[in-house]
């Protein structure tokens, strides 16, 4: 088995490019495009989606079994002759921490050279609790345990540990919807958390705040090694404009997640992409700045996360397989 990568000592290894790779016929020439970099790794936000069957998934499951059984499919679904996914999101445990038996579940279904992005518990990343049902007497109250790290050490990576799944692991995905803290707090914040983290799992965020984007959020992310994830939602600047704002990567490895079209509500998103079985509407500024980000990331020996939701362009695994097209024409 590999060893656990780490937040900060992690290094990106020597690329090593596949021995075959399919041939393309183009008049009286035979094109051999370049492979994917090893460094990138194409995955989808989740697996669950029963709208890819037919697509992604072709044996058949009992409705109440497939969310539990149908990710050693996914795993195996193949473009152009090689595995297309090689990373997933994990949207779950958002909600509640993954257990050690889950981990072990996803084990016996994932190959040896797959790694699996899992959201941290909102318990961990909201400030306040929304004015939602589902929070109850705490709907609209502060989170006394925001940012808590003995919390996210405790019930978050202990079963990882458990579970030896530190080799499949790959970033921890902080997301943090929009907030009222200014970039100082925020940017403190994070810093003492990051401060107490262990440094055997790697660890990037997100952010949904525009105007935290700049030189104390750039300078905390970099003196931990956690990286910036890009997130091409609905009203954060485009991609390009985030890594200008940023200046930097500033972790070994980058993370990119393809959300929503640009100034489009979640729920209109969800409205145009369902039920996920097409592609409803090309955004080819976000495919073009994606290909430009990976790009650079790997020129710089950078492992490259990227992440692809429905609600995007309506059908996750054919925008990723555009992309894996683009990035290599």
């Amino acid at each position: 088995m590999r060893p656990i990568l780490g937040a900060v000592r992690w290094k990106a290894q020597e690329v090593k490019w596949p021995s075959t790779w399919l041939k393309k016929k183009s008049g009286n020439r035979t094109l051999v495009p370049m492979p994917t970099s090893p460094l990138v790794r194409f995955g989808t936000s989740t697996w669950t989606y029963e709208g890819w069957q037919g697509q992604v998934y072709r044996r058949q499951y009992a409705k109440s079994r497939f969310a539990q059984e149908c990710l050693g499919e996914y795993c195996q679904y193949q473009y152009n002759h090689e595995p297309l996914f090689r990373t997933v999101g994990n949207d779950a445990t958002f909600y509640r921490p993954a257990t050690a038996n889950q981990l072990r579940r996803y084990l016996n279904q994932i190959p040896e050279d797959f790694e699996m992005c899992c959201k941290v518990w909102e318990e961990i990343t909201i400030p306040t609790y929304a004015n939602q049902a589902r929070y109850g007497v705490r709907a609209g109250q502060p989170n006394p345990r925001f940012l808590d790290a003995t919390l996210f050490n405790d019930f978050v990576l202990t079963p990882y540990r458990e579970a030896m799944f530190g080799p499949h692991a790959g970033p921890f995905l902080f997301e943090f919807q929009r907030h009222g803290m200014t970039a100082e707090e925020f940017a403190g914040r994070l810093d003492g958390f990051f401060s107490q983290l262990p440094k055997d799992f790697r660890y990037a965020v997100e952010i949904r705040n525009a105007g935290l984007l700049g030189p104390l959020y750039q300078d905390v992310l970099a003196r931990h090694g956690v990286a910036h994830v890009y997130n091409h939602w609905s009203y954060m600047p485009s991609l390009l404009h985030q890594h200008q704002r940023m200046g930097t990567f500033t972790a070994p490895f980058t993370v990119l997640r393809l959300l929503t079209p640009l100034n489009m509500s979640y729920e209109a998103a969800k409205k145009r992409a369902e039920p996920y079985t097409k592609i409803v509407g090309e955004l080819p500024d976000m495919r073009k700045e994606t290909v430009k980000l990976v790009k650079q990331a790997v020129a710089e020996n950078r492992q490259a996360y990227v992440l692809v939701n429905n609600r995007s362009e309506g059908n996750a695994p054919l925008t990723v397989q555009a992309l894996d097209e683009q990035l290599h024409p």
